[in-house]
């Protein structure tokens, strides 16, 4: 079989007719891209704040709060306030109208400013400690967020205007969210495993052995031994606060130079073939058509209820990694053990779905996992039999993720078809706004989660030190809060109604209203 009648075969399309594979990859490309991006800023400027800037060291204060903490609200209020942006992008993304269509442009015109704020988020310069480091980091990351939601919403709406075959969409969006498995993934695993080798030098402790060792070497007693200590150790927390800045700073120019030309591949090698013609339409009236998209509403509540329910891939198990297990990077294969079960999820999904509806799937993978997580938590950490079983675990929490990843974008691009049956207009903007607000409450609440358990934990990420018990309240923060978000986000799916004969039946009397006119 030749390698065009494959690719055919794998997105469903028809060859010299509507969209093509070609079209569909370098959609898939765009992606990876785009996870660069976002998975660089999204996974480690948390951590860049709290460990290279030490805004998470003991005693260290931003104004009347605790470093640690002011980040977590930080990072959350920040999120937050990005996410009610994407209904505003959403109707800007309605409103265009340029020869080149209403969502490609996004991706020609923004990716140069995106990268030039990512790498704005990392400059080495800022000052540990310092409250105009704060400052200025904070304003930064807000016009990060802003640039990057500029062409985050269009790249989304983007896959309604390149087909309106549900099946074929499925698919595109199938890859394509592989695709963007794998650029995070290349990040997410990637990063900790350089700064863990790079600062490894710096890791100085106070354990009894040591003591003993540096006894033995210099001849001193122990009062001598910790006085050396201390001083060592002072030299060696600023030292790898200092390599740490400049690995982040690295890292993300890395990543910005391999990622902005896939931004133009995927603006140059793709169509718009539907989008909404005529008068373009108010915020206002954009936000009362979202408001009569109820199955689209639906999705937003499961979304917004399941944020926590990853919150183990997030700061917060990079974190647990670096301080519990005492290896950074271990958070990679933390991270890479989901990746098995998401990648056989996702390729399942087309049959599951043509079994059991996309509805009925969502629900029974996030009950699954909700009973996977439950039993890690009784299980626990502490002992390596243990540590096994929890990775399995990991490996079975892949399916939900899998599905998840998949299925939302592909239902939304449902509810764009009801809604346009509903009312006459389709806003693939305002619809897929929801997508990224959906996906950005739930980074600001791994966020948020991730390093106010710092805080609970009782962790010092100067030194590394950890509070009597800061590791079970660690371990209980991250798995109980996913459990709850599992279960939860699985409860407004019952309402919805969309089925794939009912997509199918829309569509058709759609074309049939458009042969009327």
């Amino acid at each position: 079989m030749k390698i065009n009648e494959l690719l055919h075969k794998v997105f469903g399309t028809t060859p010299g007719k509507g969209v093509q594979p070609k079209e569909a990859i370098a959609y898939s490309v765009t992606g990876i891209g785009q996870n660069f991006i976002c998975t660089i800023v999204g996974s480690y400027l948390t951590i860049f704040m709290t460990d290279a800037l030490l805004f998470g060291a003991s005693g260290v204060r931003v104004g009347a709060m605790e470093g640690a903490i002011a980040v977590a609200i930080l990072m959350l209020a920040t999120r937050v306030f990005d996410a009610f942006n994407d209904p505003i992008m959403g109707s800007v993304v309605d409103k265009t109208r340029t020869k080149w269509g209403k969502c490609r442009p996004y991706l020609k015109w923004m990716a140069i400013p995106i990268g030039i704020c990512t790498i704005l988020c990392f400059l080495p310069v800022f000052e540990a400690k310092a409250m105009w480091t704060f400052v200025t980091l904070s304003v930064i990351y807000v016009i990060w967020s802003v640039v990057y939601t500029v062409a985050d919403v269009p790249y989304w709406g983007l896959s309604t205007c390149l087909t309106n075959d549900t099946t074929v969409r499925g698919n595109i969006l199938t890859i394509a969210r592989l695709a963007c498995t794998v650029g995070a993934g290349l990040v997410t695993v990637g990063v900790p495993i350089i700064t863990d080798a790079m600062t490894a030098k710096y890791k100085y402790t106070d354990s009894a052995e040591h003591i003993a060792m540096i006894m033995q070497d210099y001849g001193v007693d122990a009062e001598g031994a910790l006085t050396y200590v201390g001083t060592v150790m002072k030299t060696m927390v600023e030292a790898n606060a200092n390599t740490l800045k400049w690995i982040y700073f690295v890292c993300a120019v890395v990543f910005v130079v391999v990622a902005m030309p896939m931004f133009f591949y995927g603006f140059k090698n793709t169509q718009e073939r539907f989008t909404a013609e005529g008068e373009a339409p108010s915020f206002g009236h954009n936000l009362k058509l979202l408001f009569k998209n109820k199955e689209l509403l639906l999705i937003v509540l499961s979304g917004i209820l399941g944020g926590a329910r990853m919150v183990y891939s997030y700061t917060g198990g990079l974190y647990f990694a670096k301080y519990i297990l005492q290896n950074e990077g271990l958070y990679g294969i933390i991270t890479l053990l989901v990746v098995p079960g998401g990648l056989v999820a996702s390729l399942l999904v087309p049959l599951l779905t043509k079994k059991f509806t996309k509805k009925y799937t969502y629900i029974f993978v996030h009950v699954f996992g909700g009973v996977v997580m439950a039993v890690m938590y009784f299980v626990g950490y502490d002992k390596p039999w243990k540590l096994i079983v929890c990775a399995i675990g990991l490996v079975l929490l892949g399916i939900p993720q899998g599905v998840n990843n998949i299925m939302t974008y592909a239902m939304i691009g449902d509810t764009v078809d009801y809604l346009e049956w509903k009312t006459g207009e389709r806003g693939e903007g305002i619809c897929f706004a929801m997508q990224t607000l959906i996906n950005k409450i739930g980074m600001a609440v791994g966020a948020f989660i991730g390093v106010m358990s710092v805080s609970i934990a009782g962790i010092d990420t100067e030194t590394g030190a950890i509070a009597a018990g800061g590791a079970d309240r660690l371990w209980n923060v991250l798995i109980l809060s996913g459990v709850i978000s599992m279960f939860a986000c699985a409860v407004p799916m019952f309402f919805y109604t969309i089925t794939e004969k009912r997509q199918r039946e829309m569509v058709a009397e759609l074309e049939a209203r458009k042969a009327v006119k």
